[in-house]
């Protein structure tokens, strides 16, 4: 029996501020305005003058460090179909000062939590494809660009089942798939036209993660230089140039 695939971890609800409105059922609340009100009063952490704020989870993927940045223009920008959804949609004042804010929480974490065999430190950029109906299942409609900073106790980890594999929750809404079928020839293509200096193409099998197999083998780089290479605008340019090649690989 495999003991390498997605685990299924028990995160207690955060005794944390979270007040859901009087006759709003939760799912309603967690994809309303209501939410995001909620963050900023109860649960925010700081916002500044580009917008982004900076909250805490009630409803964590983890109870060891679990944060997220959000930039809020729910008062700019009234029609959610015109809000940004991924960074390269970001006014470059405000892409630089949430490059910043990145470097300095994964930062943190490598400093809070140092030795690689007892936790695991995630940092990720939830982009929404405009193209979506703002109805769709999974997709706010408060609708904007946010990030998730995680970090995950290693041996609970290890401890914790394996979750069941036909689990609707565990679908990647078709892009490994796409990758796997349609990839190969294309991801080879599109590396040859970069000109990287900072982040390095990893094969697979270095870059997984041996307790659930993650990414699955979907692209992946190392960062040259470590978390010092977050303060250099290189690192920064080169995200955005293999960031657009994928979005520009879903277009087409």
């Amino acid at each position: 029996m495999s003991t390498i695939g997605p685990r299924e971890i028990n995160v207690p609800f955060r005794p944390i501020p979270l007040d859901v409105p009087e006759g709003m059922k939760p799912n309603e609340f967690f994809n309303s305005p209501e939410n995001l009100k909620d963050l900023t009063e109860n649960n925010g952490l700081l916002i500044n003058d580009e917008d982004l704020l900076l909250y805490r989870k009630a409803l964590g993927h983890s109870n060891e460090f679990d944060c997220s940045i959000i930039y809020n223009t729910s008062q700019s920008v009234l029609n959610p179909l015109g809000r940004a959804v991924r960074r390269t949609q970001l006014p470059k004042n405000v892409r630089k000062v949430w490059n910043r804010m990145n470097q300095i929480i994964i930062g943190f974490m490598l400093e809070q939590y140092p030795d690689p065999e007892k936790h695991l430190i995630l940092a990720g950029e939830a982009s929404l494809d405009a193209t979506w109906p703002i109805t769709s299942a999974g997709v706010p409609s408060i609708r904007m660009l946010h990030n998730h900073f995680i970090v995950f106790d290693k041996q609970q980890l290890k401890e914790a089942p394996l979750t069941d594999t036909n689990n609707p929750n565990l679908t990647d809404g078709g892009q490994h798939s796409l990758f796997a079928a349609y990839m190969q020839d294309v991801y080879v293509e599109f590396l040859s036209s970069l000109d990287l200096k900072i982040l390095k193409p990893v094969e697979s099998d270095a870059s997984s993660l041996a307790l659930t197999g993650y990414p699955q083998g979907l692209p992946s780089w190392e960062i040259q230089g470590g978390i010092d290479s977050l303060k250099n605008i290189d690192f920064w340019k080169e995200y955005d140039q293999v960031l657009k090649g994928f979005l520009d690989f879903h277009r087409t």
